[in-house]
């Protein structure tokens, strides 16, 4: 199984090294890292070229048509991995992200995609709650009847999935006539029919969090999983 790492980036200049180096220290290192300069007007794209000029393995795409399904699109395309882990340039991955999600996938070989829940540490307490009671009380329940139950579609995070290269393929890829609200409900429907998508409670490790202030003193080693529990 080899995985590349997407990062689809527009006007991310200030948050895209965190992300990037993020995924450069995975105890599971990705195969390679493809970054989606998506139209962007800062310097976006010079940031994602400086990183990759010192790592062999990290590529740059520019994509000049607006819109994260078209990006990751042109990511789906260039990619060599057999297995494609998207991430959003705002957030951070746990040190053990791609680790996690290569054990599902090897374990479980009907399923074509794993997701996980986001923590989002720039929202006041009230936001955080209720983001963290969907991912408990929710999604779950939701997963399970629209997924196992009716077969019609899947709960599945959009800036935190893997999904196998081939699933991705049988299915045409991304759909580019989304431009932007939907997209992960269209891709969960769309994949359902392929095989098991992991439920996000199997994959509660499987955890990126926003990048802000407050953020930044995170490494991944110890991140707060939704509940109140810790992941080492």
């Amino acid at each position: 199984m080899t995985i590349t790492a997407i990062v689809c980036a527009y006007n991310e200049a200030r948050h895209l090294p965190a992300c990037v180096f993020s995924l450069l220290a995975q105890t599971r290192p990705p195969d390679e890292v493809l970054v989606v300069n998506n139209a962007s007007s800062d310097d976006t794209g010079v940031v994602a070229r400086e990183i990759a000029r010192g790592v062999p393995n990290v590529r740059v795409i520019d994509e000049p048509a607006k819109g994260l399904v078209v990006a990751r699109e042109t990511a789906r395309r260039a990619a060599r991995g057999s297995v494609l882990a998207y991430v959003d340039a705002d957030c951070r991955a746990p040190l053990r992200w791609l680790e996690r999600v290569e054990a599902q996938l090897a374990r479980a070989e009907d399923a074509v995609a794993v997701t996980g829940p986001y923590k989002f540490y720039d929202w006041d307490r009230v936001g955080r709650a209720l983001i963290g009671a969907y991912d408990i009380v929710v999604a779950p329940p939701t997963h399970v009847l629209v997924h196992h139950t009716l077969g019609i579609g899947a709960i599945l995070y959009g800036g935190n999935f893997a999904v196998r290269t081939s699933a991705l393929a049988q299915i045409g890829g991304f759909d580019r006539r989304i431009e932007f609200h939907g997209e992960d409900t269209n891709l969960g429907r769309r994949l359902t029919p392929l095989g098991r998508i992991e439920e996000p409670e199997d994959v509660a490790d499987v955890v990126v969090f926003l990048a802000s202030d407050l953020a930044r003193f995170m490494t991944g080693e110890a991140v707060c999983v939704t509940g109140g529990a810790f992941m080492d």
